[in-house]
């Protein structure tokens, strides 16, 4: 899985020159997109979860007074996170804790099982996004009410379209994990476009949103987002891999 992983990031490639335009304001309309679609654009993306050795996920009672409200398993966007989470299981509770380890899978693997589980009214269990606390904040910052897992994009520009990016032959809208790493996408824009430097701002928008829009919306831009992992969980990926 992890090999895999790191294969399909080199091939992603995230880089060439930031440029402005309003990708998501046209005209062309499209249905939304696909599952199979869907997939294809969160394949890419590794999140991390916990589970013992069987690969089975640690699942937790969504209210412990009501059995049958169901149960969640977490899906940390953070490797960090996810890493303190099973030390403090182990200091707290020893005889769980030591069964369970941090498990990359993709994002697109927890879509469709999620999809699955919401499909079938027996299974009574879901998956709930643990987003990073610094990110929360930032994107606090931007937006004082802001719910969810957090996703910052740029826009600039006379009409406020999305930055984009080069990738190959095509413009993709680059929506990051890391605010701090779309803040280094804007510092080249902006020495590549010095006149349009003052119009360039953040927005954070909430992974759930977007996961929502690409299945019910729809607006041809969708096809151009590309959600861009954070680097310490590219480099995590890469320091578990056998030397």
């Amino acid at each position: 899985m992890m090999k895999s992983l790191l294969r399909r990031f080199a091939m992603l490639g995230i880089a060439g020159a930031a440029m402005a335009g309003t990708v998501l304001g046209g005209a062309l309309e499209v249905l939304a997109l696909t599952e199979q679609e869907i997939v294809e654009r969160l394949q890419n993306v590794p999140v991390f979860t916990i589970a013992d050795r069987e690969g089975k996920p640690l699942v937790a009672q969504v209210d412990a007074d009501n059995p049958s409200a169901g149960s969640v398993a977490g899906v940390f966007i953070s490797p960090q996170d996810a890493e303190r989470f099973v030390q403090n299981l182990k200091r707290d509770n020893p005889a769980l804790g030591n069964q369970v380890q941090v498990v990359v899978v993709s994002l697109a693997e927890i879509y469709q099982l999620d999809r699955q589980a919401s499909q079938n009214t027996q299974a009574n269990f879901g998956f709930t996004y643990v987003p990073t606390e610094q990110q929360v904040q930032q994107a606090r910052q931007l937006s004082q009410d802001f719910q969810g897992t957090p996703l910052f994009v740029a826009r600039g520009g006379p009409e406020q379209g999305y930055l984009t990016l080069q990738q190959g032959d095509e413009q993709v809208i680059p929506f990051f994990f890391d605010k701090q790493q779309l803040q280094q996408m804007i510092e080249r824009f902006k020495e590549q476009e010095p006149s349009l430097a003052s119009t360039v701002s953040i927005q954070a928008v909430p992974l759930e949103g977007v996961i929502q829009a690409m299945e019910t919306s729809n607006n041809a831009g969708l096809n151009q987002i590309v959600l861009v992992p954070s680097q310490s969980a590219i480099q995590y990926i890469q320091s578990r891999q056998p030397r």
